[in-house]
């Protein structure tokens, strides 16, 4: 890793993802924290120790940077703000986290609503809704951003500005930071460690497709050593750049495949795409990426979505 860069593993609930990577940057007498991890119990806790790891405290904290507005990257931000006393940046389309924020329950009760749009039985609704868990948004508190990360915006640090790349698609608000000198990318959801696909469904028109130009801005950049939010940093950017698309598209067939001849719904294109039904740990999850595919091949003509109760998608 380079001198004055720390890599921050925090850990999250989540199975089969089960830590998110912060990184700490050299800034002076103190560091840029891009990302925070999420807040839960002993959640600062874990962040501290990880600093404390590379000779850092939290009080040193001079800026906090999020690369989106999930709540596994600026969960924290609300309380690493008050301790500090630095500012906070982020993309200004943070709708999607504002709304858990102000009113989880009614996130919640729209999530029900596209679930039961896209064809999931009651039956599997109501398990899915009694066993809601109790741990919170896993964001610390309101954000208000001092400034909106556009394109062109730089954060200066000991290793150089890093220049905001707006990269819309894992979420509205993503952005990927850029240091132009030493080819490095913070790349949050965009590129990770693993390749893996995810996209925030009903807060743009086309997720996916705002993917694909994000992953062609990305590349345009040729970085020589990427930091990701989840997994471990890697040199060949451009392969993972590839492997995206090459993935997006073998997802985007098998959703086109699955509805040409037989209009289906949304929860029916599922197993065709990913060989499993949903479950209460993955039906938000595979809803999401599915809603997204068939947004985007309607967008290119591909499909046709069918209005009723529930909707259908045809080729």
């Amino acid at each position: 890793m380079l001198p004055g860069v720390f890599r921050l593993r925090l850990p999250l609930p989540w199975p089969g993802v089960p830590h998110c990577n912060a990184w700490a940057v050299a800034a002076g007498d103190g560091f840029v924290l891009f990302d925070t991890g999420m807040h839960g119990p002993d959640s600062l806790a874990h962040l501290e120790r990880a600093l404390a790891m590379c000779g850092l405290r939290l009080e040193q904290a001079r800026l906090v940077v999020c690369t989106h507005a999930h709540s596994d990257h600026c969960g924290q931000a609300a309380t690493i703000v008050e301790r500090a006393g630095c500012e906070v940046w982020m993309h200004p389309n943070h709708e999607h986290l504002t709304r858990m924020v102000e009113d989880p329950d009614a996130v919640f009760a729209r999530r029900m609503e596209v679930a039961r749009q896209s064809g999931v039985p009651e039956a599997p609704l109501r398990r899915y809704a009694s066993e809601r868990t109790s741990q919170g948004s896993g964001i610390a508190g309101p954000i208000e951003p001092e400034r909106d990360l556009l394109s062109g915006v730089a954060i200066g640090t000991d290793l150089g500005d890093w220049i905001v790349y707006e990269t819309p698609g894992h979420a509205p608000s993503h952005v990927c930071l850029f240091q132009p000198e030493r080819r490095v990318l913070i790349s949050g959801d965009h590129l990770l460690g693993r390749i893996s696909l995810y996209f925030d469904y009903g807060y743009s028109p086309d997720p996916v497709g705002e993917f694909l130009n994000s992953l062609d801005v990305v590349e345009t950049l040729d970085a020589r050593l990427c930091l990701a939010g989840h997994g471990r940093s890697f040199t060949d950017v451009h392969a993972h750049v590839q492997g995206n698309r090459a993935l997006v598209g073998e997802r985007l067939e098998r959703v086109l495949q699955a509805v040409t001849g037989e209009a289906r719904t949304a929860f029916e294109v599922v197993p065709h795409v990913y060989g499993e039904s949903l479950s209460t740990q993955n039906a938000h999850w595979l809803l999401s990426k599915i809603l997204g595919y068939l947004t985007h091949l309607q967008a290119i003509g591909k499909i046709r979505r069918i209005p009723g109760e529930p909707e259908r998608w045809a080729a």
